[in-house]
């Protein structure tokens, strides 16, 4: 699909938004100073130039996403995050040494040449060196760092196919490197590294039990409301369908489900107008985000969710899960 603009007065603006296979191709519009949506093994990123302020001013814009919320930088080699961080604090490089590349972010000091816009105006920034195969072709074209964001409209839940962000940012980014439905589904694990002891900011699929194999004394972090997030995810409205979310242990029958969906571990009871019955919790968390774009284009009113135990990638499941309900209500 070829890459319509038209001219206004201050800018170009997109019109019609490139897909493309090629990271080779994706790089090209990064270098120039736009934005590429790209796939990672947990959702779709938005990626742009760490050290172009004006490229990542097209991410915000493009995301409808508030300034006051952080980026993660997406690094191509463990070498690669000195052009980042100004230290990397003794517990990092111990996670970096096991995790990386993976589906972890380390919240580190960021060097002075990142710009404030990045990083909300702190002094820290979140780093992560994705393993996905296109990820790392683009990374590596790209030659410089890139932040990225979820590919997605703020707020909305999270893509997890190329297709969900051609939905959400189709017309308002430059270009979607088209990859396969993601693999994990949920966002980084995020880990705070400036502190005593490595604090648990976001939960994902590098587990607290993984975490805390490599580092005992790894912790949840508490929530300080008055405290500016270090991490994204912990704010803003995030991961909400337009149906309302509904979590229950199991659907009981007599609930009116004629306008419902239901998404869980074990098969329901009543009608729903759309189930899905996954095999683990890796599926259900894979499967979600989807299910509730599905959902939406399906004109449901309200979903009900399966809780799942709190343990391994239960944790970062029920957080998502949570979070969604409280941005449904309304």
């Amino acid at each position: 699909m070829k890459q319509r603009t038209r001219k206004t007065q201050n800018d170009t603006q997109i019109t019609e938004t490139l897909l493309t296979k090629s990271p080779a191709e994706a790089a090209g519009f990064i270098k120039r100073g736009e934005v590429a949506a790209f796939p990672t093994e947990t959702v779709y990123g938005l990626g742009a130039d760490l050290f172009n302020a004006a490229a990542i001013e097209k991410i915000f814009a493009a995301k409808g996403r508030p300034q006051d919320n952080p980026l993660i930088a997406h690094i191509s080699s463990n070498e690669e995050i000195w052009r980042v961080a100004r230290e990397v604090p003794p517990t990092a490089s111990r996670l970096i040494e096991v995790f990386f590349p993976g589906p972890l972010t380390l919240v580190l000091p960021k060097d002075a040449d990142v710009p404030p816009i990045a990083t909300a105006g702190l002094d820290t920034i979140g780093v992560r060196r994705p393993r996905h195969p296109l990820a790392q072709e683009l990374l590596r074209a790209c030659r410089t760092p890139l932040v990225a964001p979820s590919a997605n409209l703020s707020g909305r839940p999270s893509p997890t196919t190329w297709q969900a962000v051609q939905s959400d940012l189709g017309g308002r980014i430059a270009c979607i490197l088209q990859g396969e439905p993601t693999e994990i589904g949920l966002e980084s694990t995020v880990v705070d590294c400036t502190g005593e002891q490595p604090l648990v900011l976001r939960a994902g699929a590098v587990t607290l039990e993984q975490l805390q194999a490599v580092i005992p004394e790894t912790r949840l972090a508490g929530h300080d409301p008055a405290a500016a997030p270090k991490s994204p995810g912990l704010k803003h409205r995030h991961y909400a369908p337009q149906a309302r979310i509904r979590l229950i242990d199991r659907a009981a029958p007599g609930v009116n489900t004629n306008n419902s969906g239901y998404i869980g571990l074990n098969q329901p009871e009543g009608s729903y107008k759309l189930v899905r019955v996954c095999g683990d919790t890796a599926e259900y968390a894979r499967e979600l985000f989807e299910f509730f774009r599905e959902c939406d284009r399906a004109g449901v009113a309200e979903i009900h969710c399966q809780r799942v135990g709190e343990e391994g990638l239960g944790l970062a499941l029920m957080d998502r899960l949570r979070r969604a309900s409280q941005a449904g209500e309304r």
